[in-house]
């Protein structure tokens, strides 16, 4: 609301042709800035997303027990509601109809003060990730994509999806833009230990 205020107050003195000094500027943007921090504080959740094997899992659990809030890994929330394991279902329904179980599963989520880890293809659904933005704070673990290559050498029973032609190298091009797109705090990994990463999380709240 107060950002929509301060539109209006700029448009008003572009209209009038009345000069903004560069303090006024300056006291604008401060205003922006706690506004958003403010917003920020208020979304009760804390969403992980990143490509496989960066750690969301792991982070997750560490980062809720640190914090004193519950954990919610939505790849096992897919497969409970599937009664299948990722793989199967990405075999036996395809890689569209994978990404449909997962985005009514990413729907389905109703949490509070709860930390989210994501499977990797979340972000190919802007359904998914407008309700996770909603009521959540979304962290992208950021890992770089040498370290991801090492990582994944052998995909199949992480149920990794990879459309038709796709290899790794084109999925981790594809998706950071969008993870980048998405995410309030990026947390850059490499050199990291899982306690960094945690550490980094906690103090991007700080």
């Amino acid at each position: 609301m107060i950002a929509f205020f301060i539109f209006l107050f700029l448009l008003l003195m572009i209209f009038v042709k009345k000069p903004i000094s560069y303090d006024t500027i300056l006291l604008l943007m401060n205003v922006l800035k706690k506004e958003g921090k403010k917003a920020l504080m208020k979304k009760e959740n804390i969403v992980l997303t990143g490509m496989p094997a960066s750690g969301k899992s792991t982070v997750g659990v560490i980062l809720a027990k640190i914090l004193g809030m519950d954990y919610i890994d939505t790849d096992l929330v897919i497969q409970k509601r599937e009664g299948a394991k990722l793989s199967e279902i990405i075999e036996k329904e395809g890689t569209e109809g994978f990404l449909k179980a997962e985005e009514q599963a990413i729907l389905s989520v109703d949490v509070h003060n709860t930390v989210i880890a994501t499977g990797g293809s979340v972000i190919y659904s802007n359904r998914a990730m407008e309700h996770l933005s909603d009521c959540s704070k979304i962290v992208y673990l950021k890992v770089g994509k040498e370290e991801i290559l090492k990582r994944l050498k052998d995909i199949s029973e992480r149920g990794v999806v990879l459309r038709p032609g796709e290899s790794v190298e084109d999925m981790y091009d594809s998706r950071s833009v969008l993870y980048e797109q998405y995410a309030d705090i990026t947390v850059f990994e490499d050199g990291f230990t899982i306690e960094d990463t945690v550490r980094a999380v906690r103090q991007a709240f700080s």
